[in-house]
Order: structure tokens, then sequence, then C-alpha cells
């Protein structure tokens, strides 16, 4: 386990306060269009009536309409829904990697997550930033500026290590979400693509989104020659050539596994996005923001 501190430069807060972040329309028995629906009884703006049913309350009866019609109608108010944000952010040990004098994967995985919650509190809706590996430490969603800077202190210290297991980690996660949200999943997805699939078809019913960290050294092989290579997660260590050939073949497999992340994620309506650690914070954030559909 890692327990160093980690780096997490929150600067860009204010360049986001220039966004609203807003999830798409989804038909929902839990929330629809900007989290407004359609409640009878108290709310915020009298859109109609409709005919009053056995089982409804009573106060919630109109009687200025039953002196006027002598039917019963109970009157429908506009309320504000609230959304929850699940934020489930890796902290495997894979993600303790940096190629360079960049932000460790973890460390950049980290700020979209605060990101993200910053933009989720603009609408002081309840959010939560829970790491996992081979198990999830879960948070509780709550609302609110403080709540955001005490779960930034905790991430800054927060230990790495262990494998991914993103199947057993969802499986774990979704039992604690009781209604629609949105869920952000940040991670390498350097897994199994079957074990992604499975995380990805669990939270199909949400508002989902994946997004992919890598460092450049791993989305572009740039070494050659002899090289030693060491699996951070299980400490096993590879003497190898990297040849052109093999620079060649590993470029393809990477490319064939994150198109087939992106596949499945628009089988089932979800977002996928791929971010390098030396693309500017900001920047991915305006890319994320500016393809979400409205």
């Amino acid at each position: 386990m890692s327990d160093k501190r980690h780096n997490i430069d929150v600067e860009f807060f204010r360049q986001l306060d220039r966004f609203t972040f807003m999830v798409r329309k989804r038909v929902s028995t839990a929330y629809a269009g900007s989290r407004r629906s359609i409640h009878s009884g108290k709310g915020l703006d009298t859109v109609g009536y409709r005919e009053y049913y056995h089982g409804d309350e009573i106060k919630s009866i109109d009687w200025k309409a039953y002196a006027r019609s002598e039917k019963l109608y109970i009157r429908q108010f506009e309320e504000d829904k609230s959304l929850t944000t699940h934020i489930l952010l890796d902290s495997s040990k894979s993600m303790d990697y940096t190629g360079g004098d960049e932000p460790s994967k973890f460390e950049y995985a980290t700020m979209l997550a605060a990101g993200f919650a910053y933009l989720v509190t603009k609408d002081n809706d309840k959010f939560a930033i829970s790491t996992f590996s081979e198990n999830v430490e879960f948070s509780k969603p709550r609302r609110g500026r403080k709540y955001l800077l005490r779960t930034i202190e905790r991430l800054e210290t927060t230990p790495i290590g262990g494998r991914t297991d993103i199947n057993e980690c969802t499986i774990q996660y979704g039992k604690a979400i009781h209604s629609r949200s949105l869920v952000i999943l940040i991670s390498d997805f350097l897994q199994n693509p079957e074990d992604i699939d499975s995380a990805i078809y669990r939270f199909s019913d949400h508002d989902l989104i994946l997004v992919q960290v890598l460092d450049r050294s791993e989305s572009s092989l740039e070494i050659h020659g002899h090289s030693r290579l060491i699996d951070l997660e299980s400490g096993e260590k590879l003497d190898t050539y990297i040849s052109e050939d093999l620079k060649s073949e590993y470029q393809k497999k990477l490319t064939d596994h994150v198109n087939h992340i992106g596949d499945t994620c628009s089988r089932v309506g979800a977002e996928f996005y791929t971010f390098t650690t030396d693309i500017p914070i900001f920047d991915a954030f305006f890319h994320t923001i500016s393809r979400r559909k409205w």
C-alpha cells in the first residue's frame, strides 16, 4: 500500500464556475429533464389539475375547484427532483503510476472526480466519491462545499494499493444505490474486458459516464530496446526487448481494448471519455461537458 500524500490541485474550480452541469434528459420514474417533475400536493408551481382517486391525500383536494364543479380535483405542482451523483474512483496500485513530471493517474483522476463533485454542488445535489480496488471504500452521499473540501482532504491521503476488481466492486456499490442516479466511473480500465462490460451493464439503468485516465507513456509506447517492465499491481517483472513490431502490436491491442469499452458504452447509452495525464485538467472538463447530451 502506498500512503504518500497526493497532490490535488483544485485551482481549476474557478474556471468551472463558467459552466452549469446538467444531466441529459432520460425518461425515468425517478427524474426527468433538468430534474423537474410533476407531483400532487405541495410544490413550487401549479401546472394543472387531475381528478381525485381513492388513496389520494384528502388535504390535496382543491375545495375551490369542488365548489365550482362539484367534483373532486387534486392540484398538481411542479417540483424539483434532486439527483444523487455517485463517483467511483479507482485507487488500485496501477493508478499510482506516472511516467514523467505529470501527476500520477490517481492524482489526475481525483481532480476529475473533485471537479464533477464541484459542479454537482452548484445545484446543491448530493454526491459521494468512493474509492475502490479489490473492495469499495464507501462514502455516504451528502451536499455542500464543506463536504467537498473534506472529501478532497480525505483523498489527498487515500492509500493506493491492490488489484482492480471492477466487477466485484460494482456489485458491492450497486447495492448502495437506491434510485436512478448519475454514476461516474473513473479508472485506467486496464482490466479484463468482460469485467468492464459487466460493470457497464450493471449501471446501465443510470445516467452513466466512464472516464479512462492513462499516462502518456501507456497510451503511446515510446520506450525502445532492452527494458524491464513491472506490473504495479502484482509486482511481477518482465525483462524484454521492445521492438517496433512489439510497439505496433501493443498499440493495436490498446486501441482494440479502448474501442471495445466505447462500443459497450454506446450500446447502453453511456458516455466514455479517455484522457492522458498531460492534458490540462480544465481541457478535459471542457471536452466532457461540451459533448454532454442535453
